[in-house]
């Protein structure tokens, strides 16, 4: 694991953590292009009440704001879980070329768990992708999160 990687993961950590405070799941993203964040995000579904307010869509939107554009090549998308397909559609459709992720998500990534949106062929863009980086870190916090949700 590159050195880079486990700091900018850190970073997706810390929006994971901000999620949990506010009782979303915690779910955290950092876009990284040369060496700068240039987008976060963290869950906010239950405080939007928005479907597609995910983590990855949120720093996705946060990234293209900041440079001033849609394509967002040369960056590095860190999230502490797995892509769901639709985060992995917004992801290919901002020709981000790289992802890493900490934990896998059984019941519906799409990062290779599940599906494999981000490697597909039938796109017009393919995306690298990592995973396991700070991994028990990420599984500690959802863990967390869903045995506190199941004792309310």
């Amino acid at each position: 694991m590159a050195l880079a990687d486990d700091k900018f993961m850190g970073l997706a950590l810390e929006e994971g953590r901000q999620a949990y405070a506010k009782g979303e799941v915690p779910i955290g993203c950092v876009i990284v292009k040369d060496g700068e964040v240039i987008g976060r995000g963290h869950n906010l579904r239950e405080t939007e009440k928005n479907p597609v307010a995910h983590a990855e869509v949120l720093a996705i939107q946060d990234a293209a704001n900041r440079i001033g554009g849609w394509r967002l090549a040369g960056a590095t998308l860190y999230v502490t879980v797995e892509p769901c397909p639709m985060c992995a559609g917004a992801i290919v459709l901002a020709r981000i070329p790289r992802v890493v992720f900490a934990v896998m998500d059984p019941k519906g990534g799409a990062a290779g768990t599940c599906f494999n949106i981000l490697e597909s062929p039938w796109t017009n863009h393919r995306v690298s992708v990592i995973s396991g980086v700070r991994e028990g870190e990420a599984r500690e916090l959802m863990q967390s999160f869903f045995q506190r949700l199941r004792r309310k």
